[in-house]
């Protein structure tokens, strides 16, 4: 999808003019003819619009010997949501319509709109019109998608330029994307590494890359105990993006890159389980957000870090009751070879610790069930060891539309997790069970550094279309990691 900026409306054949809340009597027409408006009119009574975000009237009027295609597209009471919703809603509503381009005049708008809003607006669009359609060979042509180029004309001053840093979250949330939905077959610990590499040639991102014998002799026995029924090598790859000169990153994201669990030994139930390619949501949100970051040449040092296993029950796999040792030096009795993310993530914990000493670190992942149940599919878990961070990432989730709502940790929950005979289980009760996963993780953070754990087991996949996407991968973590940066180490 090509968006582009014009000073004013371009005859595509597809014009959509932009209605704010209760504002059809304001609607600036343009060229369009007196006889021809009152049907535009005629038909937005009609079908009771009135602007709400993202409901769409559609009408055809005459234009020489051809029609010309004409929508009102509601933009609500204007807020960058709402453009966002907008946008959404008109590139799902004209993505197969046979349409191949199309102009937005802003210009039908009474006033100008904010600058920033616009650009959302943009992105709202190209985010919604992602598809992966690599293995659809027998796609009817109708289904197929024919919208190209999205013209927005009558911008405010600045809007492109702001188009361009969300032009980067894009990009790096089609990455993620792409990593969520491929299949297991095609994206597993060394596909992964070698997908990621090639999508962020040339953007200055300085990577490393751990195979099974450097992660042994640094003593990472929890991340290597999960993959060892796989006969996929296992991964670990740090992105580095140095963009306020030398030194050590600032913040880190760390990333579950669990590319298939099947539940190892504690398998999992086999309805439903071909879900379980999305494992890696955490470690895809990372790599698509270190994306961002290089892509709008963001003013912060920050390393993306993903731990990259495959999950699986052969004869050598982690049993139920083993024990291991951490990079951390610290042992974990697993109780449950399911609870595989918090071992994967553990080790990656302490590396980037270790290794580039940040101040802030903020994990992702898929981890628990547990946190659908307390939270449904509209926020992720958010749990902190720093009332401040949690603050700062609650805000970049609202603004930024990946929300997060914060549940605790403290020493009682953190009792759970005792075991006889090691330093910790891995699992605790039933009960608050994506609490005692998010205590598990601090046990491995190091005084004096701010952390947070997002659980985006609800939010990584979708079974229904959202605001900006499709059924599917999400893309979800993305759009909050760059705000962040934006907001707390940029500024």
């Amino acid at each position: 999808m090509q968006i582009q900026f014009a000073p004013r409306a371009t005859d595509t054949g597809v014009i959509v003019l932009p209605v704010e809340k209760d504002g059809i009597g304001r609607v600036a027409f343009g060229d369009i003819a007196a006889a021809d408006q009152k049907v535009i009119l005629g038909a937005a009574r009609s079908n009771r619009f009135e602007g709400d975000a993202g409901a769409i009237v559609e009408t055809f009027v005459g234009a020489g010997d051809a029609v010309r295609r004409v929508l009102l597209l509601g933009l609500g009471a204007g807020s960058e949501e709402d453009y966002e919703r907008a946008g959404g809603a008109l590139a799902s509503r004209l993505l197969a319509s046979g349409v191949t381009a199309l102009t937005v005049d802003f210009a039908a708008l009474p006033g100008k709109p904010v600058a920033k809003a616009v650009a959302r607006f943009a992105a709202g669009a190209a985010q919604r019109a992602w598809r992966y359609d690599v293995y659809r060979t027998k796609q009817p042509e109708k289904q197929k998608p024919t919208l190209e180029t999205i013209t927005i004309a009558g911008a405010p001053d600045g809007a492109d330029a702001a188009w361009a840093d969300f032009n980067a979250v894009t990009q790096g949330m089609a990455l993620t994307r792409e990593l969520v939905v491929e299949p297991a077959n095609i994206i597993y610990p060394e596909s992964f590494v070698e997908r990621v590499e090639k999508s962020v040639e040339g953007l200055g991102l300085e990577i490393t890359v751990l195979g099974e014998d450097e992660m042994r002799a640094l003593g990472m026995g929890a991340l290597l105990g999960v993959n060892q029924g796989s006969r996929r090598a296992p991964r670990l790859l740090a992105l580095k993006w140095n963009g306020a000169g030398a030194g050590d990153p600032e913040v880190a994201f760390v990333g579950k890159g669990v590319t298939f669990d099947s539940g190892g030994i504690s398998i999992k139930p086999a309805a439903g389980m071909e879900d379980m390619k999305w494992d890696m949501g955490g470690a895809a949100a990372v790599v698509g957000a270190m994306k961002a970051l290089a892509m709008r040449k963001a003013k912060a040092n920050v390393i993306g870090v993903c731990g990259l296993v495959e999950n699986m029950p052969d004869g050598n796999a982690q049993r139920p009751g083993d024990v291991v040792t951490s990079m951390s030096g610290q042992t974990i009795e697993v109780i449950n070879t399911d609870a595989e993310g918090r071992l994967v993530l553990c080790d990656a914990l302490c590396w980037v610790q270790r290794t580039h000493h940040p101040k802030t670190i903020i994990d992702l992942a898929t981890l628990t069930g547990a946190i659908i149940i307390s939270l449904g599919h509209d926020h992720a878990g958010l749990f902190s060891n720093d009332d401040a961070l949690a603050g700062e990432l609650t805000a970049a989730g609202l603004a930024s539309g990946d929300k997060l709502w914060r549940l605790p940790v403290n020493a009682t929950y953190d009792k759970l997790l005792d075991s006889a005979i090691a330093d910790m289980k891995n699992v605790g009760p039933r009960a608050a069970g994506s609490i005692t996963a998010a205590q598990f993780l601090q046990r491995f953070i190091e005084d004096g550094v701010r952390w947070a754990h997002l659980d985006i087991a609800g939010m990584a996949w979708a079974d229904k279309p959202g605001a900006n996407f499709e059924k599917g991968a999400t893309g979800f973590g993305v759009r909050v990691l760059d705000r962040f940066i934006h907001d707390t180490v940029e500024k």
